[in-house]
């Protein structure tokens, strides 16, 4: 694994490369996002790539540019995800063994995705209680067996791979002056803004992350790459603890700015580009939409492509996001309430306490065997957020007391 910067990237022998493996993908104007921001805003979207993310176009790169004793003995990756589809279909497609380690707890829906994609040509390996442990196992695994490793984006040719989204981009749309680019280990935001900085040096190129797993913020601001102890690993897609040494080096020279997403505003963003556009994404591939509020003054009149990364969204999931989406838009909020010990005074709740749009979501008695007097758990769907401060004065005016757990974030967690 290339660690520093060794070679020229050519990203355009890359696109010749992946051509009728890699599916070129459509950059589509979005009509509703333009006249909401006063701006041209087009989406790259690569959530209808064949594995459903970019991730293809550095696997099948790196793969396809081993010498011939490096393919006869094959080749291994670690992933729970987008990078273990593109290396399984990778593999299939130049006729390759690959071993593709995931962590025990990978969704079976991923697992039977990337079965799906590489057929015989692959062999699984569930390991590990954290991708951190399947990881070790995985190098572990390359080196006893002399295989090579396909990292999933600290590798000049995993760069040069992802980089053809944006030779892709300045074909279809060579007036662009603005990319935002998801960023997780910084493959993709490398790749596509060497190639769009060398064609334009006056783009202006934006990175954006979850707020639960700033590894490429941090590391800019620190100065080189840095361990994160904890994350948040909803956004999988873009959650890692640390940034690759050769993709630092590239995104520092890079990137105008490192934008952080809340969770929360990352799921609204998934629901409305579903309900809007019908378009299904994963979290990563809503996070360069869900960045437009913070730059709206910047861009508008430009024209600006968000790449969308990826579109890999289990359907289970689709509860949880709500809710987030919910909480963090102030539409849902959960209170512990005690009731007043007098008859009546669940339906003095309902009839008086509770606006006409309100809607009690979760009701459950925490204390099961006092159920006269004793406090509930009550989670409450407001139609606007505004009519948060007068559903609290009403509990307050007829005398329920109330802890708010959104406000109590280890109260929060434990109960609900």
């Amino acid at each position: 694994m290339n660690t520093e910067k060794e070679v020229e990237l050519d990203f355009v022998a890359a696109a010749e490369r992946l051509k009728g493996t890699v599916k070129r993908t459509p950059l589509e104007y979005n009509a509703g996002l333009s006249e909401k921001y006063d701006a041209n805003i087009y989406l790259k979207r690569e959530d209808l790539q064949l594995v459903r993310s970019y991730k293809l176009r550095g696997a099948y790169n790196m793969i396809s540019t081993l010498q011939p004793e490096q393919v006869a003995k094959g080749v291994v990756c670690a992933s729970a995800g987008n990078h273990a589809q593109g290396v399984a279909h990778s593999c299939k497609k130049l006729n390759i063994k690959g071993v593709i380690f995931m962590p025990e707890i990978t969704p079976k829906q991923k697992v039977k995705q990337t079965e799906m994609f590489g057929g015989s040509h692959i062999e699984i390996v569930l390991v590990g209680d954290t991708f951190d442990d399947c990881l070790r196992e995985a190098i572990a695994y390359t080196a006893e067996h002399q295989m090579t490793f396909i990292p999933p984006f600290d590798n000049e040719k995993v760069i040069e791979g992802q980089g053809t989204v944006g030779v892709e981009i300045f074909e279809d749309l060579p007036e662009i002056d603005v990319v935002v680019m998801p960023i997780g280990g910084g493959g993709l935001a490398s790749g596509v803004g060497s190639y769009l900085r060398g064609l334009k040096p006056a783009i202006q190129l934006i990175g954006v992350e979850p707020e639960g797993a700033p590894s490429m913020k941090l590391a800019l601001e620190n100065g080189s790459p840095i361990l994160l102890e904890e994350i948040d690993r909803f956004v999988d897609g873009a959650a890692v603890k640390k940034v690759g040494s050769l993709t630092y080096q590239y995104c520092t020279e890079l990137l105008d700015q490192m934008l952080l997403i809340p969770e929360g505003k990352i799921c609204t963003t998934i629901l409305k580009l579903y309900n809007e556009d019908a378009i299904v994404v994963e979290p990563a591939g809503a996070l360069a939409v869900a960045s437009l509020d913070q730059i709206k003054d910047e861009i508008k009149g430009k024209n600006v492509v968000c790449i969308v990364s990826g579109g890999n969204n289990d359907i289970e999931r689709m509860q949880e996001i709500k809710e987030k989406s919910l909480l963090f838009e102030g539409l849902k909020h959960y209170f512990i309430v005690r009731f007043p010990q007098r008859p009546g005074a669940l339906k003095l709740f309902v009839n008086n306490v509770l606006g006409p749009h309100d809607d009690i979501t979760r009701f459950e008695f925490i204390k099961k065997t006092n159920r006269e007097n004793g406090p509930a758990l009550v989670g409450i769907e407001l139609a606007n957020r505004a009519d948060y401060e007068s559903l609290v004065a009403r509990m307050k005016e007829f005398k329920f007391e109330i802890i708010e757990l959104n406000n109590d974030q280890t109260l929060f967690e434990y109960l609900v």
